[in-house]
């Protein structure tokens, strides 16, 4: 006769299962910072332990004869932003990557009037932001991982011309990876940068799933946001997709997905090996909604 197993080890194997069987909440937290002055520091986003990838935004103004500008909201005097060299810094030391990202809601203060404006824009970048040298960088020596593709208005010409000439400047540094990323509109696919994520040199893409109706999440019909985000990972080589969600209602005219929504609707959804994570716009809102604390052990 067999002998029965004895309670701890059956209550030993049940626990093993059911960590085995768990689904895996591998994803990362992106954040947007650097828009209002309520994001707080730079260093206090990152000690806060919820994010993985900051974006400071935005370069906002370059292209067409303008000479590239950072808008940082107050949080320094444009193109001098020394303060925030040592708390970039101290993010990396942490393991987050910082972004620059360009772009952003001020469509008319940028654009790319050719293939050689795409390419002196990405000489400027790489020189005063990333691996190149300059004597007038923004941030001083601090060295951020790569640039983040924001753009949400004006001409779609030449933004493939710059992230081929970025590529170009990263392969030529050995010291550390640097990253392209990029922000879409859900519909697919995003008018002005569909040619720039077809060259599949993106790593990461955060598609924006708000303000746009036609392919936001909806708790009582998630069809046309299923849709959307299966168009979006079977039809642009990139490395990961994030799911991008306002941080707060009062972030955008639309699409927030409440806390509880996102983790027992939406994420099931969107697991799969392309899954990354969430993208936050932005931290100011973030910080009043606590919203990345509510979904981090879940994403």
């Amino acid at each position: 006769m067999s002998k029965k197993p004895s309670y701890p080890f059956l209550l030993f194997l049940s626990i093993s299962l059911a960590l085995f069987f768990q689904p895996t909440n591998a994803g990362s937290l992106v954040v947007y910072w650097g828009q209002n002055n309520g994001d707080g520091h730079l260093i206090n986003t990152c000690n806060s332990g919820l994010f993985q990838i900051v974006n400071i935004a935005f370069l906002s103004t370059f292209g067409s004869g303008r000479p590239p500008q950072l808008n940082l909201a107050g949080h320094c005097v444009p193109n001098n932003c020394q303060n925030l060299r040592n708390s970039i810094k101290n993010c990396q030391n942490k393991g987050i990557k910082v972004m620059l990202s360009i772009g952003g809601e001020y469509r008319n203060t940028y654009s790319l009037s050719s293939q050689n404006d795409a390419i002196q824009l990405a000489d400027y970048i790489w020189n005063n932001f990333l691996g190149g040298n300059s004597n007038s960088r923004p941030f001083g020596d601090a060295i951020l991982d790569g640039v983040d593709f924001d753009i949400e208005g004006g001409s779609k010409l030449h933004y493939a011309t710059l992230a081929r000439k970025l590529h170009d400047h990263y392969n030529s540094d050995s010291r550390k990876k640097f990253y392209l990323t990029a922000a879409p509109m859900c519909p697919f696919q995003d008018n002005i940068l569909q040619r720039a994520l077809s060259t599949g040199l993106f790593d990461y893409v955060w598609v924006q799933f708000y303000n746009n109706p036609i392919c936001n999440f909806e708790t009582n019909n998630p069809t046309k946001f299923k849709n959307s985000w299966n168009r979006w990972i079977n039809s642009i080589p990139a490395k990961n997709f994030f799911v991008g969600l306002p941080a707060s209602r009062s972030a955008s005219q639309n699409g927030f997905v409440p806390s509880s929504d996102l983790i027992n609707q939406l994420l099931p959804i969107v697991r799969s090996p392309k899954y990354g994570g969430v993208m936050l716009w932005d931290r100011f809102h973030d910080v009043t909604s606590k919203y990345s604390s509510k979904i981090k052990g879940s994403v």
